[in-house]
């Protein structure tokens, strides 16, 4: 009875037995040839442009935009207007405040000359007249004297001769008391200091007038810009933002990972989805210093700086950014699709004969594509990147296959 059974199950077993061999001879997989290759380690990432050197103009008065001088893209000079301000009270106080000056500063002029012209002309006529009643009164007593030397006139009437000649000279010092006292120290002072208040109210008010116009801070191109005339504006309100953009800088975003294999110096290739086909060069300028969350990723802002003479890279676009790493000229190179990695060790399936045996390589750089190999392969050697047919088929060390070579 168990003769009769082992007869039956022995045919069964054959069959099993060569239908799996005859699957595994029939896996058809793909093989690499491993060749002399160039390979660039590059970290691709985004970025954000800006300038290298740029500067904000800032509202220095609060006003209403009575006029626009520039607009986005234009190349300005330092100190160039791009926008004023309606300065209409400010002008107003300005006329006021001239008035006030030219009105001290002719009170000063007077003052200096002695006085008013009426009032001096009046004080020289004044002193005139008591100067020819002194001389009147002078020679009148004296001849009362001789008349009375000689008897001719009493005594009373010399002392009344000599009282009025007194009079006389009183009188003449006291006007030319006057003109002198006309303008006092203190009136010359308090008149400069009237100017000065006028000076500084002009200058004040001109202060006021220029800041009306606002101008550009430095030289470059006005890369912000979205005013409107009538717009209000606060003090310090932004009003543009001017930059030199013959070079830019790019903020490149390196992910935590691959922030060891970029260095200063490195160089770097920037497109923009918005210029297809367009690329700019630089190279890496500063390193990060610490890393910080960006979205759900962990990055290094790493500093480049690109050059742009064309002014097309526009300040505040978010770019496309390739770091290139290292460079490999002559490097002997697989698909990464052929690498794998079993329990902690890098390697690939080698065709040896019509078998796949692993083996254990070392790896240098990679690319996209590609990857350095620096030990266990040689130039020439196949290796399986991937399974043909049947898909499902599982690629392991010692499997028998038919190889698809390129």
């Amino acid at each position: 009875m168990k003769k009769y059974w082992l007869l039956l199950v022995l045919p069964v077993l054959l069959i099993l037995w060569w239908g799996l061999n005859h699957r595994q001879s029939s896996v058809q997989v793909h093989f690499a040839t491993a060749r002399q290759a160039r390979i660039e380690s590059a970290v691709s990432t985004n970025g954000k442009v800006e300038p290298v050197q740029w500067a904000a103009a800032r509202a220095e008065t609060a006003g209403v935009v009575q006029s626009i001088l520039t607009e986005r893209g234009t190349t300005v000079k330092a100190e160039q207007t791009l926008v004023t301000l309606d300065t209409t009270a400010a002008q107003a106080d300005l006329a006021a405040a001239q008035a006030r000056l030219q009105e001290a500063q002719a009170e000063v002029a007077t003052l200096g000359q002695g006085g008013k012209a009426s009032q001096i002309s009046s004080l020289t006529a004044s002193v005139t007249s008591a100067q020819t009643a002194v001389s009147v009164a002078q020679r009148n007593y004296e001849t009362m004297q001789r008349l009375a030397a000689q008897q001719a006139a009493t005594r009373l009437q010399v002392q009344d001769a000599k009282d009025v000649l007194e009079r006389a000279k009183q009188q003449l010092a006291a006007f030319q008391d006057q003109r002198r006292t006309l303008v006092t120290a203190s009136d010359k002072t308090v008149a400069q200091a009237r100017v000065q208040d006028a000076q500084a109210a002009v200058a004040s008010a001109q202060r006021r007038v220029a800041l009306g116009s606002i101008r550009s801070p430095i030289a470059g191109t006005v890369y912000q810009f979205d005013l409107k005339v009538g717009a209000y504006l606060q003090l310090g309100d932004q009003v543009a933002l001017v930059g030199n953009i013959d070079q830019v800088k790019v903020t490149v975003y390196v992910d935590e990972p691959d922030l060891g294999r970029v260095g200063e110096k490195m160089p770097v290739m920037i497109t923009w989805d918005a210029r297809p086909g367009q690329k700019w060069w630089g190279e890496v300028d500063k390193l990060p210093t610490q890393v910080v969350a960006l979205g759900t990723r962990t990055v290094g802002e790493v500093t480049t700086v690109v050059n742009n003479p064309h002014h097309d890279l526009l300040p505040g676009v978010t770019v496309n950014a390739t770091i290139t790493s290292k460079v490999v000229n002559d490097a002997l190179s697989i698909p990464k699709a052929a690498l794998r990695n079993i329990r902690g060790t890098s390697g690939v399936y080698k065709l040896n004969g019509s078998s796949l045996a692993w083996t254990p390589i070392g790896t240098g750089i990679s690319d996209v594509n590609n990857v350095e190999v620096l030990t266990g392969l040689q130039r020439g050697d196949k290796v399986a990147d991937r399974v043909v047919e049947p898909s499902d088929a599982e690629i392991k060390d010692g499997l028998r296959v038919k190889a698809a070579i390129d």
